[in-house]
């Protein structure tokens, strides 16, 4: 496993520079920003000035090179907007995006697997047919109009839950989060419940798809033939058997559910990554958007890596260091 943990190291240090040069390009060759940081007044002499503060007089391979010195010790750049970091501010607001996509998940398997379970072991019941329409409502339904009936029904008209914003942190190892308090935890429910709809509905469809094929293998019919109790064949037998998939699916859907919370940040106006995204792109604050797609494109990896481990966990056959990839 070390062999094999050291070669998709290797790997994705390749990645992240290939990576790099297609963003770098993609978001440097797009708009001017000094149209948009500086005042329309502004003279040629601070118009100069402010470019090279900016280094945007020098060649776009040049910039790119400096990129990737700064980037090897941990610099992506100052922000133009803001003149700080832009590590530093995507950090800041990391921790908001990552409760939030971390709630989200915890949904999707807490819902979804038993659900999809019961529909694919009772796939004619009106139980398993309402649970199939329900999740292709969860397919159909676009985030941002759930988003909004959400906040219409739950926060307008009932007045159980906050309409926005992401309510009393409390500090966790130095990290403020909101989970620990009951006025946090009532800003974050509605948020992540709708970043979850989708990843809810995408999980009972796995599982009920891997259930209704498991039940059709022999060793299902032999541990029947045993006269195991249904429970031990369905968490033993069935549940083990259909995990990897919904793994893949949920460690992938993660990353996802954190590189593209923009819209649910936007409704809810909850202070992650999306909305300091949405604002850099507004401003072509170029630093900011480049170092927030890196660290997606790291995130992805990283992801596919534990995916990779946790498969040799879940499956004996899987053997890591024997693999190619």
């Amino acid at each position: 496993m070390f062999d094999f943990i050291l070669r998709r190291l290797g790997q994705s240090i390749l990645v992240l520079v290939v990576m790099s040069l297609l963003v770098f390009v993609g978001v440097y060759a797009i708009g001017n920003p000094i149209d948009i940081l500086l005042s329309p007044d502004a003279d040629h002499v601070e118009r100069a000035r402010t470019i090279a503060a900016f280094g945007l007089d020098k060649p776009l391979w040049q910039q790119y090179f400096i990129f990737i010195q700064n980037a090897a010790s941990g610099d992506l750049g100052r922000s133009f907007a803001f003149g700080t970091s832009a590590l530093a501010l995507i950090l800041e607001r990391l921790p908001a995006t990552m409760e939030l996509a971390v709630c989200a998940i915890l949904m999707s398997i807490v819902l979804g697997i038993p659900l999809g379970l019961w529909a694919g072991l009772r796939p004619h019941s009106w139980t398993g047919k309402s649970i199939m329409a329900v999740s292709i409502l969860g397919f159909s339904l676009p985030t941002f109009w759930v988003g909004l009936m959400l906040i219409m029904v739950f926060a307008v008209q009932l007045g159980w839950l906050p309409a926005s914003g992401r309510g009393e942190t409390t500090l966790l190892l130095g990290i403020p989060v909101s989970f620990l308090s009951w006025d946090g935890l009532k800003h974050l429910l509605l948020p992540a419940f709708n970043l979850a709809l989708f990843n809810i509905a995408l999980v009972i469809r796995l599982t009920r798809a891997g259930a209704q094929e498991a039940l059709l293998q022999d060793y299902v019919k032999f541990a029947r033939a045993k006269g195991l109790r249904n429970s031990r064949i369905i968490g033993v037998h069935v549940l083990k058997n259909i995990l990897i998939p919904i793994v893949t699916v949920i460690a992938l859907q993660f990353g996802s559910i954190i590189a593209f919370a923009i819209v649910t940040e936007s409704v809810f106006a909850w202070p992650g990554m999306g909305k300091l995204i949405i604002d850099s792109i507004r401003v072509l604050d170029r630093p900011v958007i480049v170092a927030y797609l890196m660290l997606i494109v790291a995130l992805f990896i990283l992801i596919n890596l534990i995916v990779d481990v946790v498969y040799s966990l879940l499956d004996p056959r899987v053997r890591l260091s024997d693999a190619k990839g």
